[in-house]
């Protein structure tokens, strides 16, 4: 049985695991863009083992969203197993707990990408909950993401826009790194075909919570430092253990 979607221009995976809290208000959000073709865009969420009835309610915006739920697991198997699955023009991979800070982020994502026939766009990074310290970091996360077009590209793996072609010829996302799988990826990219679309995405502050802000901020820094490092990527890091 072919279990690949529709040829299309664009299909969603999302990786989630006991979202059930959160992902409503993105899948909500992702009914109300603007895209003309977003109730006939396929979304996969690659689910891997909830426990909370995340996939319940991801089947239950049905009548709203084409969506479909697949078997998932750290945030990079499950995005490859999502793209595995789909033969649209782009991929867009978002996290569970972001929402797009407006109605048209993903028809302008899609239309930069086009006009300018770029690789991957990605877009900032907003922080609307938490301290003055969260925002900051997040502030500080998005101008760093910008000033990587000078250097190598770092996209934020909560919202990146794939050209599929390019995607498929880089590898995709390796999965045995699970920390900074996104810079890992999105430093492959050229320069002059990675773009940064005007706008956001809202997102918590529960990397924090579950982290620490320092040990999160150092992390960054380090990575940013050691990107020509594979042993670095591969190390493990103990990023999902908190």
């Amino acid at each position: 049985m072919n279990t690949g979607v529709a040829p299309s221009e664009l299909t969603i995976v999302i990786p989630a695991k006991n979202e059930a809290k959160l992902i409503p208000r993105l899948l909500n959000s992702l009914a109300n863009q603007d895209y003309l073709k977003m109730r006939d865009t396929k979304i996969l969420v690659a689910d891997a083992g909830s426990t909370d009835g995340t996939s319940e309610i991801v089947l239950g915006f049905h009548d709203r969203l084409n969506v479909g739920v697949i078997p998932g697991g750290l945030p990079s198997v499950g995005r490859n197993a999502g793209a595995a699955l789909t033969r649209s023009d782009y991929v867009l991979f978002i996290d569970a707990d972001i929402e797009p800070a407006s109605d048209s982020l993903i028809r302008r994502a899609l239309e930069l990408a086009r006009r300018k026939d770029l690789h991957l766009v990605t877009t900032n990074i907003i922080c609307r909950e938490g301290n003055w310290l969260d925002k900051a970091l997040y502030f500080i996360a998005s101008v760093f993401q910008h000033l990587s077009r000078l250097h190598r590209p770092f996209s934020s793996g909560m919202f990146m826009l794939f050209n599929k072609r390019r995607f498929d010829e880089l590898g995709g996302f390796h999965e045995k790194v699970n920390y900074a799988e996104d810079y890992f990826l999105s430093k492959q990219v050229a320069r002059n075909k990675f773009g940064i679309v005007r706008g956001g995405f809202y997102t918590t502050n529960r990397l924090f919570r579950r982290l620490g802000r320092f040990r999160v901020a150092q992390l960054f820094v380090i990575t940013a430092f050691k990107y020509r490092s594979q042993s670095h990527f591969l190390r493990d890091h103990k990023y999902w253990d908190a």
